[in-house]
């Protein structure tokens, strides 16, 4: 039997209108019904007002007709959600649902970063999705072979058959082992953390090995004269049409004069200081230190988002004078100098574009006939570069924050052997000699 609704009458603006009110399974529901045919009646309440009701209006006669009205069509409502509700969980859920869930709980629990959602996103994509740059399309082997299937009824023997597909394509190991590994962390959410109908008993890659990957080649990097070379480049403008800056006015030149010597810079900071792109761009002039000799990574840039760095944690990284020099440069600008603003920015004192950024370097790197090596290889040059000088890795890996002690001992192989060769020999001397070259005369 449907409720019974009780009416109240409201107003807004002046308007009296009629809501009507009632309870379902417990919770008190309410519902606009329509403008009420009623004028004040001068005591701080209402009273029906005189003449025929204008269509559109409700006296209470019609307003409690109306009330039962939206009763009944809730009731059919709550009936048709819980039917839908009762046949979705009856059904089997598909892979392609359970992805979704696991992409919503790390987006909004988990609070993954953006640029890690994008990675996920297009791995995930339906086969034939265009390419978010150029014309291509994604082969989607996840979806492909997954989507449809009901995620139970997947097994170890499907999820091989898969990896070997995919393999089979000519990708990296290391791009096998990559989708390898989001599709475990899907299962492994159904297994943990799913709900009702999402709960899996168990992950079906478990027991599949990843795929053995070649060991890294050796970090390249450049040199403090190519740093310095690369720097002047962008400076200078070298990446520009030379030929349309013929038709350029002179404050349009004077803009991106400041423009180029703005990137100059950027790639001295981040040579010089390691910091990631991201958090490069991100950097305000609050973060840096300059009695301390030094500057706080507290914030990157992911995915056009501003949040947390990479590791989560902030760190300090100590200015060099090579860094120093270059900031000091740049706080000379006429304007967005303070506290809160960004160390590089666009005319208007916004973040500039990661990506163009990235385009402008390659271009001027090619210019000039520096080797080929990415804006990224600007941070592995801070790192190789402090090795390379005898500092400590423990020193190195705060300053780069780094998790793992691991990630900074790459760049060991840029510390010459001669920096070590006199210890070894000390090691290896006779200890009657290594006694009497030490004994007083």
């Amino acid at each position: 039997m449907a409720p019974a609704a009780a009416l109240v009458i409201r107003a807004r603006e002046g308007q009296p209108f009629y809501e009507a009110k009632f309870r379902v399974e417990g919770r008190q529901i309410k519902r606009r019904v329509g403008p009420a045919w009623l004028d004040p009646d001068g005591a701080g309440g209402w009273r029906a007002r005189h003449g025929r009701v204008r269509e559109g209006f409700y006296d209470e006669r019609r307003a409690y007709a109306r009330a039962a009205e939206l009763v009944d069509a809730f009731i059919s409502e709550e009936a048709e959600r819980a039917r839908v509700e009762q046949e979705r969980l009856a059904r089997p859920v598909t892979f392609r649902e359970l992805a979704g869930d696991y992409l919503r709980w790390l987006e909004h629990e988990y609070g993954a970063k953006p640029s890690t959602l994008r990675d996920h996103r297009y791995t995930l994509a339906e086969p034939g999705a265009a390419h978010a740059r150029g014309s291509g399309a994604t082969k989607g082997w996840i979806m492909a072979a997954l989507g449809d299937r009901p995620a139970r009824d997947i097994t170890n023997d499907d999820i091989r058959e898969l990896l070997a597909t995919i393999s089979a394509s000519g990708v990296s190991a290391r791009s096998v082992n990559k989708q390898r590994n989001l599709v475990a962390a899907i299962f492994n959410h159904g297994v943990k953390r799913g709900i009702k109908q999402f709960k899996l008993p168990s992950n079906p890659v478990t027991g599949i090995e990843l795929r053995r990957e070649p060991k890294p080649a050796p970090l390249t990097f450049f040199t403090p004269d190519e740093i310095e070379a690369g720097a002047r480049a962008l400076t200078d403008g070298v990446h520009r049409d030379q030929a349309a800056q013929l038709w350029v006015g002179e404050e349009e030149r004077a803009r991106r004069r400041a423009e180029d010597a703005q990137d100059g810079e950027a790639v001295r900071l981040a040579a010089y200081t390691g910091l990631r792109r991201g958090e490069l761009i991100a950097l305000r002039w609050r973060d840096i230190d300059w009695a301390g000799a030094k500057l706080t990574v507290s914030r990157a840039v992911s995915g056009d988002v501003e949040s947390s760095p990479k590791s989560g944690q902030f760190r300090d990284v100590p200015l060099s004078d090579q860094a120093a020099a270059a900031l000091e440069r740049l706080s000379r600008r006429g304007d967005f100098t303070a506290a809160d603003d960004l160390v590089l920015c666009n005319p208007w004192g916004r973040r500039i574009d990661p990506a163009a950024l990235g385009r402008r370097y390659n271009r001027a790197r090619d210019a000039i006939g520096l080797r080929p090596l990415r804006w990224h290889d600007l941070r592995h040059t801070f790192g190789s570069l402090l090795v390379a000088a005898g500092v400590d890795t423990v020193s190195v890996k705060a300053a780069m924050g780094h998790e793992r002690i691991t990630t900074t001992e790459r760049y060991l192989h840029a510390r010459p052997a001669t920096q070590q060769a006199a210890a070894f020999t000390a090691a290896f001397a006779p200890k009657l000699a290594v006694a009497q070259q030490s004994a007083p005369a």
